[in-house]
């Protein structure tokens, strides 16, 4: 028998490890290991813990398909898993181990010691670049050093793509296991055995077969609008799949290959923009794994620690609560913490808000959105907070900064989310719906006025960077 341990890869088709582990032509076993410890110090989101509950009862019924029975268990932190992993595989005599690669540091440790631990008893680890289509370190420049600038990592990733491209696997079913004896085979129906807290998540379907028609229908039905769309909060512009990419229930080659089905260069301009939003998350991954430090929480770029932050506890808590008495602000986290997903363009805004409005350690906004989204993945949240605080690579200009009336003037010019998420403002004319503390009837507003006035904060921020990168003589 082979047995999979599965992490983040919540699915059985174009999973590398389940399906080099089922070539093998023997019985095949999956395990997943809930770790609440190591979670709690990750800050899992409630709802993503919900979302993985969820799912794995699906992923149990796809891989009875397939004759492979998927065994739960609960740990207290990753060296735990790792014991448990390596004592399962010795109740079940098992001499191979797969698993799919994770990039952070403390899961690169962790497979690091399984395999060590694994190899003392003569048993092998065998570990795959899933989580990419094109793997780490593949796309590299002359000089073999990794990309520190995404456009030429894009054109390097698109010409490599162009020879290789991606092709998911079909997952086929193996031969029946011996009986288990006394291990769980069905312990996903006991819902005390997973003991994390979790926050409803039943807006998002978990079944595969509603996962794979939400991916066609984009493709089908807006990827071609996607770039003329996304960015306004109002309009259904997005794919809506990146909780299932968080968890793993579908992976990116699937993704790549649909948008790319039956198509003929060049791309429309919508699929060439999702497909670029696409290789942004390749190019995060490939970062994680090269430099280490971030997640270490350091900056990607040095002079970024010299970085001297207010952190106003009042004004953090304003933000989190969605009461900054910026509307466009305040609806977003309001989005947030009532689903747990936040439009991408509103991703930018509060980011912007707190760490160059607010002078808030990005590492702030990073820790809570990872304990609020239903589609928290750490490179994608680490790059998307180093971007907006400019420390990181290839991080927009620090004298970039959004202006939150701006911003909602053009991106919800007619109030119509703002009005969704902040009901006390639904009678404040579109003239005023960005800026309601200049409306006649402002004294009737049960709305907090502006914590901070957004010209005085940019100067403030403009001195912070400027002194942070005279201090490292950075120019």
């Amino acid at each position: 028998m082979n047995l999979v341990w599965l992490r983040r890869d919540l699915r059985v088709d174009d999973n590398t490890a389940l399906f080099e582990a089922s070539k093998v032509g023997g019985p095949v076993a999956a395990v997943f290991i809930a770790t609440p410890q190591t979670w709690t110090e990750h800050h899992l989101a409630p709802i993503q813990a919900d979302f993985i509950y969820r799912r794995l009862f699906e992923l149990q019924q796809d891989l009875a398909a397939l004759n492979v029975p998927l065994l739960y268990f609960e740990v207290d932190t990753f060296t735990d898993s790792v014991d448990k992993v390596v004592g399962l595989a010795n109740a079940l005599g098992v001499d191979d181990v797969f698993v799919n690669k994770e990039y952070e540091l403390n899961e690169t440790r962790r497979d690091d010691f399984l395999e060590q631990k694994l190899n003392a008893q003569s048993k092998t680890l065998h570990r795959y670049d899933d989580k990419c289509i094109l793997p780490p370190g593949s796309v590299v420049n002359k000089q073999g050093e990794y990309f520190k600038v995404f456009t030429p990592f894009k054109k390097a990733y698109l010409s490599q793509l162009s020879l290789c491209p991606a092709h998911p696997q079909k997952a086929f079913k193996v031969k029946l296991p011996a009986d288990l004896g006394a291990l769980p085979s069905d312990v996903f129906s006991v819902e005390s055995l997973f003991s994390y807290p979790r926050v409803s998540s039943e807006r998002y379907a978990v079944e595969t077969i509603a996962i794979y028609s939400l991916l066609r229908e984009f493709n089908n039905d807006s990827v071609d609008r996607y770039k003329e769309d996304r960015d306004y909060p109002s309009i259904a512009g997005t794919s809506g799949v990146s909780p299932y990419l968080a968890i793993g229930a579908l992976s990116v080659r699937q993704c790549m290959a649909r948008v790319l089905y039956q198509q003929s260069p060049p791309l429309s301009i919508g699929r060439e923009t999702w497909q670029n939003e696409l290789i942004w998350r390749e190019f995060y991954q490939h970062l994680t794994y090269f430099e280490p430090k971030l997640s270490m929480g350091k900056s990607f770029l040095a002079w970024g620690n010299a970085l001297k932050w207010q952190n106003e506890d009042a004004r953090i808590d304003a933000w989190k609560k969605g009461r900054t008495g910026y509307p466009i602000v305040d609806a977003a986290m309001h989005q947030l913490n009532q689903t747990g997903w936040m439009h991408n363009r509103l991703r930018m805004v509060v980011a912007s808000f707190l760490i160059k409005d607010l002078q808030v350690d990005w590492r702030v906004g990073e820790a809570y959105f990872m304990s609020k989204l239903i589609d928290g993945d750490y490179a994608a949240n680490n790059g998307g907070w180093q971007w907006c605080a400019s420390t990181g690579c290839d991080g927009q200009p620090y004298f970039r900064i959004f202006n939150p009336v701006t911003q909602g003037e053009r991106f919800d010019a007619k109030g119509d989310f703002v009005r969704q998420w902040i009901p006390a403002l639904s009678d404040v004319p579109d003239k005023y719906i960005h800026k309601p503390w200049k409306w006649s009837n402002v004294k009737a507003l049960s709305y907090s006025a502006p914590i901070v006035d957004h010209k005085e904060q940019r100067e403030i921020t403009l001195t912070n960077y400027k002194n942070a990168k005279d201090a490292m003589n950075v120019s």
